[in-house]
Formats: structure tokens, C-alpha cells, sequence
């Protein structure tokens, strides 16, 4: 995917709708002839941007969805190679400025700018995808519980696997993706004894490319499926998409993550390998934060995407999967014992 040297704001249009005073787009002291309209909401995406059929992709169907609905014109814009936290905080501040409202930063990455930046633009509401510890009156922190996905597509790939041997590729070493690794791993030894579960990750951090680097993915997919991996399972990014055409070459199942991934365009060479995704519901919840401000509520605080709620799921789309008695039973057995909580799903 092509990446960019500068901040690019595509799409920056006159305003369809007229907001309030308290939904304005920037601070009195940072006021603009543009801030008394909303352009809409704006997406400042994570490392491996718009494309990455997975994490930023759910976003964008998200603001496109609000666009549609309310008549906005929003934005998006690419993140910088090597970028520092400066460079995020001169980024959400020029959108806020600019009068996009919702302005969303889309990775645990953006904490510190999303702080900062609310803070000087007290009126615009902000919302940051999987961080839940930036605490302001207007910053919604927008959070899912992707281990009870990552247990489901445990309890999958225990019940698929023939050669009692199974993997999991993280992007990064991070508490968050440990998630993933944790309720997998439980959801495979819950329900098959004895089944080996391989846990790599790509990278110690994203700049390394751990979310953004398909070759890495595929190269890690190799090397577990050459120690005997015949289900692999990845929450890696753009890096899944390696690991997903590792897969498919050697004719074993990959498990896709975020996104409903048999569905993507960019991967139908490989969907036939690609038994269920583990998402989580990004689109809606930018989408229902952007609704929010439009309605004149905005929401503020923890708002956590769960199996209860539908916030985090496994995709269906695969009749492989779908039509299997056995593994939907189990997950349905699952489901309802996360929900009631007869079942605890770790999160490391």
C-alpha cells in the first residue's frame, strides 16, 4: 500500500449540517470561519491505513455509513512513516480546527494525542478505538472484549484441527493483543485436550512493522505450519493478510480477525482457507459515536463492545463453517456461557 511523507486531508468540504455551540469544531481560542459547521467526522487511521482489510477498513465502513446517513462529508488521513506523538497531536488538531466533529483516533497508539488534543479543543468530542485509559469530558474511549471472540475461535480451531497442532501470529508484544493470544489459546484447551497452541509475535513494537508487514506474517505463518500447524489464527493487521496466503498455499485454515475476512475483496484468492473471523464491531462504534454528536449527545467514557451486546462476534460467512453442526454447537455452548459468565475468559 502506498504510504504518505505528508498529512493528506482528502474530502474537506463545506459543512452539510449546522451543530451547536457545545458540538462546535474547535476551542474558542482556536476559532475559524469553519468551525461553526461540522464537516463531519474525521479518522486519523493506525499503522497499515486504509486497505488493510481488517482494523482501519471496519473504521472507514463506519464513517462511510455516518456520511451517508447524515449528509456529511467526512475524512480520513494516512499515518506517517516513523511518525512521533507530536505529529499525532498536530494531526488531530488540525482536524478538530477544521471542524470535523467526531475526530477519531483509530489505535491504542493515538492515547497521548487524543489527551492532549482534548484538552485544547474542549468542544469537539473525541474518540480513540482500543485504549480505555484517556479520561476526559470529551473523549469516548471505544473498547471491545476481544477475547471472547478469540475464545470462539478457539473452540473453531480446536474442533478443526487433525493434526492437534494450532498457531496464533500477533502483530505486536502488547497487552492488547495478548488478549487475542489469551482467549484463543484458553478457547482451544477448553475444548480439546492435548492440542498444541504455537503463540508468535512479529514485532516488540509497531514500528517494526509488526501490524503492517504481510511478508512478515507470511513468513511466521510458514515456519508454524512447518512445525505442524494446521489452524492458524492471526491478530496481526495488514500482516494477517500474509498469514492468511500462507494458509491458503498450504491448503491448512486460517482464522481472520476485526473484519468479517472472507469477505474482503483483496483476499478472495484465499477465502476458501479462511474458516471464520474473529471481529470485533469497529464500524459501529465509530459509527454510533459520530451519531451521537449528530443527535447533540455525544458519548463520553468507557463504551466497551462485547459478546452481550454484539460488540465482538465470528463471522459466519464460510458454509464450511456455518453448516458444521459440531463447531456451531460449540460456540453457541460458549457463547451463552461468556454471556452468563460461567465461563471467565482471560485476558493475558
Amino acid at each position: 500500500m502506498r504510504r504518505v511523507s505528508r498529512i493528506t486531508i482528502a474530502g474537506v468540504a463545506t459543512a452539510a449540517l449546522a451543530l451547536t455551540a457545545s458540538a462546535c469544531g474547535s476551542s474558542s481560542s482556536e476559532s475559524s470561519g469553519s468551525d461553526s459547521k461540522n464537516l463531519g467526522l474525521a479518522l486519523a487511521y493506525d499503522v497499515g491505513g486504509k486497505g488493510d482489510q481488517s482494523f482501519n477498513d471496519a473504521a472507514t465502513a463506519g464513517l462511510d455509513k455516518a456520511d451517508k446517513e447524515f449528509g456529511y462529508k467526512s475524512t480520513a488521513v494516512e499515518p506517517q512513516d516513523g511518525e512521533s506523538d507530536a505529529d499525532k497531536v498536530q494531526r488531530l488538531e488540525t482536524l478538530a480546527k477544521q471542524g470535523y466533529n467526531p475526530v477519531i483516533g483509530v489505535g491504542f497508539a493515538y492515547a497521548p494525542a487524543v489527551k492532549e488534543a482534548a484538552e485544547k479543543y474542549p468542544d469537539t468530542t473525541f474518540g480513540i478505538v482500543d485504549d480505555e485509559q484517556t479520561k476526559a469530558d470529551n473523549v469516548a474511549d471505544l473498547v471491545f472484549s476481544e477475547e471472547q471472540a478469540s475464545y470462539l475461535a478457539g473452540v473453531a480451531a480446536a474442533l478443526t484441527t487433525k493434526s492437534n497442532t494450532v498457531g496464533f501470529i500477533g502483530g505486536v508484544d502488547v497487552p492488547l493483543i495478548h488478549k487475542f493470544a489469551a482467549g484463543y489459546k484458553q478457547g482451544v484447551e477448553d475444548t480439546k485436550k492435548g492440542v498444541t497452541v504455537k503463540v508468535q509475535y512479529l514485532t516488540e513494537t509497531a514500528a517494526e512493522g509488526g501490524f503492517s508487514s504481510p511478508d512478515k506474517g507470511e513468513s511466521a505463518a510458514e515456519g508454524q505450519i512447518d512445525d505442524g500447524a494446521d489452524v492458524v489464527y492471526a491478530a496481526a493487521g495488514l500482516s494477517g493478510q500474509g498469514v492468511i496466503k500462507a494458509a491458503n498455499a498450504n491448503k491448512i485454515w486460517a482464522i481472520g480477525v476485526d473484519s468479517d475476512q472472507y469477505k474482503q475483496n483483496a483476499l478472495k484468492a484465499y477465502k476458501a482457507s479462511i474458516l471464520t473471523s474473529a471481529m470485533k464491531n469497529v464500524e459501529g462504534a465509530v459509527y454510533e459515536l459520530a451519531k451521537s454528536v449528530h443527535d447533540g449527545k455525544p458519548a463520553t467514557g468507557v463504551v466497551r463492545g462485547s459478546l452481550s451486546n454484539g460488540g465482538v462476534s465470528v463471522s459466519n460467512s464460510n458454509p464450511e463453517f456455518a453448516n458444521n453442526a459440531k463447531i456451531q454447537d460449540a460456540i453457541k455452548k460458549a457463547s451463552e456461557g461468556i454471556k452468563d459468565g460461567s465461563i471467565k475468559v482471560k485476558t493475558s
